[in-house]
């Protein structure tokens, strides 16, 4: 069995997830400055309130995993309704081993041993071969989210069915 320290951590990317790429019922269109680059999102207040939800069931702790990083406390959470959350940092670039997504190391780093579920478009195999060959890495899920679509309430109840399962919703 992997080692298990602490809450369960609950990892969101934002583009694809979040921000979907077609535009859909329910989402709201924004513009938001970062640095001398203009972006244009379209994000959902019902996203916020599922995470939410989700945390608190599962006693889950919420992380962003995006490259928006600390930009995602500012321009995000606030339209969706959610806290300032931690960030995994994802800079410098780490070598590719396995195939992976450039993130993936980024999130090995940062969970050091406690369960994670993942929601992004871009984790596949190789995310969790890596992952999996990792050693210090806890249990974890990683929900592929269509980034067409974006985050939907099926990802968040397979998120809870895993971490309700798994007992990682019993703060132990």
């Amino acid at each position: 069995m992997r080692a298990m320290h602490g809450r369960p951590l609950v990892l969101v990317d934002v583009d694809g997830v979040l921000n979907p790429l077609a535009a859909r019922p329910g989402f709201r269109r924004y513009q938001c400055a970062i640095r001398d680059e203009t972006y244009t999102v379209r994000l959902n207040e019902a996203h916020g309130t599922w995470l939410m939800e989700l945390a608190l069931s599962a006693r889950a702790e919420l992380v962003w995993a995006t490259t928006w990083e600390e930009a995602a406390n500012e321009w995000i959470a606030p339209r969706i309704g959610l806290p300032p959350l931690p960030v995994i940092p994802m800079a410098p670039d780490l070598p590719c081993e396995l195939g992976e997504m450039f993130k993936t190391p980024h999130v090995a780093e940062y969970v050091a041993g406690r369960p994670f579920v993942w929601f992004d478009d871009q984790v596949f195999e190789e995310d969790e071969k890596y992952l999996g060959a990792r050693r210090g890495i806890g249990p974890f899920l990683l929900i592929n989210v269509d980034p067409r679509l974006g985050l939907t309430r099926e990802h968040i109840e397979c998120a809870r069915e895993w971490l309700t399962l798994s007992g990682f919703s019993q703060g132990r």
